[in-house]
């Protein structure tokens, strides 16, 4: 731990170089906890490159707690759509219709009933609270986690029994008590750029000098790596329907309670939105998706159209490696289906649908012209 004139020295330094050389991101123009808290859910487990374009547009459609209340939910899905992890979309407006409801509007700034709200957790209800309401609150993500470790050279796991609590406990003594939130900002933009898993950059580093890892020459070796989860290999197949008109069958988001195998496989990995018929394949794709849509589409109802089979899709959902065998089958007419929508193969931009679903029809319709 750092000395008293040590920890002094450290937040001028960190916070001079975050003043100068921090990333210029659009959620960090506003203090507005509307804002803070939209970019705090979009970042979670999303490049910030990536999660930009999606901000902006979302607060474009829902500007404030209320239009996000009041929207229909698969509105929400849709605008979410291609980011992936989407419990964190249904929280969030789950959590609008909260604050609008018992807040008056307003992201409530005591940290115990932020922690209330659905997809609310320590982490971001510190980072926002401390951003937008200015409380004296400490952030510990990953990147904090990792700055943190470096310094006080920590070895092990940092997920290990209480090694997190003693790196969150580090996190609130080193906390800048008159500016804690662009402190909270200033940690994780040092874990983002500098202080990152691979190389760190030690020789750039603002801070560098008060890092007990640099000293021992362990900065590449700490933190210790995580145990990965074994990865599963699934093998799915979809049926892509294609009419005259160029229109294929979106069916309607499963339910992730059914005790069906291949409902509650495809529930998951399509994140519970819209998707071409698709299920879990066990000896033969195609035999098998003729059964499923006879059976399970419509019931009684023969496909005679042929199933040509279009390139594998390769996708990945956690510890989940997929291999998706796409098939397309050309139809006079497509089948009226109370459960499932007709939609252009080119245009699926009113409803919302997952990764893996999108890169189905970019094979599908790649293959059609």
């Amino acid at each position: 731990m750092l000395t008293p004139g040590e920890l002094l020295h450290f937040r001028k330094n960190l916070l001079a170089w975050f003043v100068q050389f921090q990333r210029h991101l659009p959620w960090r123009r506003t203090k507005d906890p509307y804002r803070v808290w939209i970019s705090e859910i979009m970042l979670q487990q999303t490049r910030v490159a990536a999660a930009i374009p999606y901000y902006e547009r979302f607060l474009e459609r829902f500007p404030d707690v209320k239009t996000l209340a009041e929207a229909p939910d698969e509105d929400v899905l849709r605008l979410w759509s291609g980011l992936g992890y989407y419990s964190r979309a249904r929280n969030l407006q789950k959590a609008a219709r909260e604050i609008a409801f018992k807040h008056s509007g307003i992201f409530p700034p005591v940290e115990k009933e932020a922690l209330d709200l659905p997809g609310i957790g320590k982490y971001t209800a510190a980072a926002i609270l401390s951003i937008a309401y200015g409380k004296k609150l400490a952030v510990v993500d990953g990147n904090v986690a990792r700055v943190i470790a470096r310094l006080n050279a920590v070895r092990g796991d940092l997920h290990a029994a209480n090694r997190w609590q003693q790196l969150q406990e580090s996190a609130d003594a080193m906390l800048a008590p008159e500016a804690p939130g662009d402190w909270n900002q200033a940690m994780m933009e040092l874990g983002a750029t500098l202080c990152t898993p691979r190389a760190p950059q030690c020789l750039i580093c603002p801070v560098n000098k008060f890092c007990q890892a640099r000293k021992l020459g362990l900065a590449k070796t700490i933190p210790e790596k995580r145990k990965e989860r074994s990865t599963v290999e699934l093998t799915l197949a979809s049926l892509v329907l294609v009419d005259r008109q160029g229109h294929t069958l979106l069916l309607a988001p499963p339910r992730i309670s059914s005790k069906s195998a291949h409902t509650s496989d495809v529930a998951a990995l399509v994140s519970r939105l819209w998707h071409f018929p698709t299920l879990a394949v066990q000896k033969n794709a195609t035999r098998e998706l003729r059964q499923y849509f006879e059976q399970m589409i419509i019931p009684g109802r023969k496909l005679a159209a042929k199933l040509t089979p279009l390139e594998k899709v390769r996708h990945a959902v956690t510890y989940r490696s997929i291999t998706l065998l796409p098939f397309r089958a050309m139809v006079r007419k497509l089948p009226r289906v109370t459960t499932a929508k007709s939609l252009p193969l080119s245009d699926f931009s009113s409803v919302p649908i997952s990764s893996l679903t999108r890169k189905v029809a970019r094979m599908a319709l790649f293959k059609s012209n």
